[in-house]
């Protein structure tokens, strides 16, 4: 026989009576909120809010209607297709042994590229906006670099259609290349990973009996570098010095080899099309 349960105490009942006031206060609080959004959003005094809602009804219809098109339906199939493969592939990748070793190198690199983003961050910064400098300087060139880029790819369409045919006439010559490399290469697997363990095991012996040597050599170069930084400061400033003081001899020089370059170019182009200089044009008519 099934026993009767217990009713609940005053205490349960009065917390129960407190716990649903206070949603329920919230809850109309956030009701108020949106009605006094959708308000402001919606006021007819300045004759914007019919205007809103005009808008809004039209595009509603129209979604409405473009919806059920057949191309929206197969789209919407073909999403509603795309998301069930990945929930079903998604479950079995997710209690797969694989996923745990997954998991925590996450976990450790999160734990370990914060501290090194934070102290990268004012770099990233300061070469962001020094890159964005850089393209704006170089805006110029883009036209010029995209019709290379153009001319480099419609020069690269024939190879590519010509490379895609022979390997798609040759598909069973490449198969049985495919075949052949499996065939000789799979008893070398096991070998193979017997190697990579040996040569693991070594390599690590030799990282573990390296790094103490090379931390004393890390500590010994940089108390050099500290040591010399003067030195070093000295050097660059007299490199600095040299080149402004060079500055005015090489624009000089530029100058000079511009100069040059462009009368070659008129005279260049004046005996190649000796026509152009006494202003003759020359029309060719199809027969």
């Amino acid at each position: 026989m099934a026993t009767i349960p217990s009713l609940p105490s005053r205490d349960d009942v009065a917390r129960m009576a407190r716990n649903t006031t206070d949603i329920t206060g919230q809850l109309l609080d956030t009701a108020g909120n949106i009605t006094r959004i959708a308000i402001n959003t919606f006021d007819p005094r300045d004759g914007s809010g019919a205007e809103v809602l005009r808008v809004l009804r039209q595009t509603t219809a129209e979604l409405a209607e473009a919806s059920a098109s057949p191309e929206a339906q197969e789209a919407f199939y073909r999403i509603v297709d795309t998301l069930t493969r990945l929930g079903a592939s998604g479950a079995p990748l997710a209690v797969h042994p694989v996923s745990e070793p997954a998991q925590a190198l996450l976990t450790a690199l999160g734990d370990s590229l914060l501290p090194v983003l934070d102290a990268v961050e004012p770099a990233v910064e300061e070469a962001a906006e020094a890159l964005g400098e850089l393209v704006d300087a170089s805006s110029p060139l883009l036209p010029a670099a995209a019709g290379v880029v153009a001319g480099v790819l419609l020069a690269l369409a024939p190879l590519i259609r010509a490379a895609a045919d022979v390997l798609r006439d040759s598909s069973p010559e490449l198969r049985r290349m495919t075949d052949a490399l499996t065939a000789a290469l799979a008893p070398l697997v096991p070998l193979q990973v017997a190697l990579a363990e040996r040569a693991a095991a070594a390599g690590a012996g030799v990282v573990r009996a390296a790094l103490p040597p090379l931390a004393d050599l890390t500590e010994a170069a940089a108390a050099g570098l500290k040591a010399g930084r003067p030195l070093l400061i000295a050097g660059e400033e007299f490199v600095v010095s040299g080149l402004e003081r060079l500055q005015p001899l090489l624009l000089v020089s530029a100058s000079r080899v511009g100069k040059v370059a462009r009368a070659g170019a008129v005279r260049v182009s004046a005996a190649v099309s000796p026509a152009a200089e006494r202003g003759v044009v020359v029309a060719v008519h199809p027969a």
